[in-house]
């Protein structure tokens, strides 16, 4: 992310009251979204959330049945014709026309009549920043697919556009391609000050580029902000998993007071960051990694400390999940060397610590 400032700059494209029907079911209703000045914003949300449609919507390349689009000060068909001229669209599927790689990157600013000897400096310069020039003279019917897309990215970007949008980029890619690729994208999104907007089911793409994040889910905006703030209090338990909490547990609540509940869980008691009443039923999410083990008492501050019993231990690459009995059902994600400090094995009894503030307790829904 490119700091504080990134997405606090003034709307550039907003959007209100869009809704889009199919057969009686409601793909996209959302009272309000907006693209910041230089911004990058990830829509995050799993198959068929509304994702591409959304960011289709936003494009202009797909009309709502109801709702407004506007661009800059424009809307209509002013924002329409200015858009066009001012974003650029990568889709998943990269559209490369037969010819070389050159001449693919070049196609925009020759449809804009751009001399020949500039576009081809331009479209070089596109190819360096994408890591393609060695490229440049290659069928580009040829490329992998991982290739293909950089082509298709530099095909935007020669146009300096105000607004890039990236539909789902890496999705066709194997692992090694995607991670290289959305590397690359961070570099491109932080240079020059147009705003990016990209489509993801990838929490950690979503994440990793976006200074605000829009998270969906069947077609409805569920929460949207920094991601920080999406961390720290999720809206939901469905925000918290999107987070990567683990649905822990069910508790009662005892008591309630500025923001923070005490529950009971058996015969224990812990210390939660929610807004529920006495007496309600809450379930408990966190992340694996705010757990502290130790195999001595902890004596720090936070509220809740209990001892668990190892249950099983799973090796994750450098990485060890660790789930624990004990004051509730429990999953801790350490390093190797924590693990190998710590000796832990199954049976192993443990001091577990973690803050109030990163459990988060929801009310149960009840039908």
């Amino acid at each position: 992310m490119t700091g504080a400032a990134a997405g606090d700059g003034a709307p550039l494209l907003t959007a209100h009251d869009l809704l889009i029907e199919r057969a009686g079911t409601r793909l996209l209703d959302i009272p309000h979204v907006e693209v910041r000045e230089g911004e990058v914003l990830s829509i995050l949300g799993p198959n068929g959330a509304g994702k591409s449609t959304l960011l289709r919507v936003l494009a202009m390349l797909q009309k709502p049945d109801r709702g407004t689009v506007r661009f800059r000060d424009f809307d209509g068909a002013a924002a329409d014709r200015l858009l066009r001229r001012e974003s650029a669209f990568v889709f998943q599927k990269p559209h490369l026309w037969a010819g070389t790689v050159r001449e693919n990157i070049q196609l925009g600013l020759r449809l804009r009549r751009e001399p020949a000897g500039s576009a081809r400096h331009q479209a070089r310069q596109a190819a360096v920043q994408l890591g393609i020039e060695h490229l440049l003279d290659r069928d580009a019917r040829s490329l992998s697919g991982g290739e293909a897309q950089r082509v298709a990215i530099a095909r935007a970007m020669v146009l300096e556009p105000q607004v890039l949008f990236l539909d789902e980029p890496a999705a066709n890619l194997d692992l090694m391609a995607q991670t290289a690729l959305m590397e690359d994208l961070e570099h491109v999104a932080r240079v020059g000050s147009h705003a990016t907007v990209l489509a993801t089911h990838d929490r950690a793409d979503a994440f990793s580029l976006a200074d605000r994040v829009v998270v969906l889910r069947d077609g409805r905006v569920v929460q949207s902000g920094r991601p920080e703030d999406l961390f720290e209090n999720p809206a939901d338990p469905f925000i918290a998993a999107v987070t990567g909490a683990e649905l822990s547990f069910r508790a009662s609540v005892t008591s309630s007071l500025d923001g923070l509940l005490t529950l009971r869980i058996g015969d224990s008691e812990l210390t939660a960051a929610g807004s529920a009443v006495e007496g309600s039923e809450v379930r408990v999410v966190y992340r694996p990694e705010d757990l502290f083990l130790s195999r001595t008492e902890i004596s720090a501050s936070p509220r809740n400390r209990f001892q668990a019993e190892v249950t099983e231990i799973r090796s994750s690459g450098s990485l060890l999940r660790v789930r624990l009995e004990g004051t509730g059902h429990w999953v801790a994600v350490i390093t190797r060397a924590a693990g190998d400090e710590l000796s832990l094995e199954v049976g192993s009894r443990i001091w577990v610590q973690v803050k109030a503030t990163a459990l988060h307790a929801f009310a149960v829904q009840t039908s």
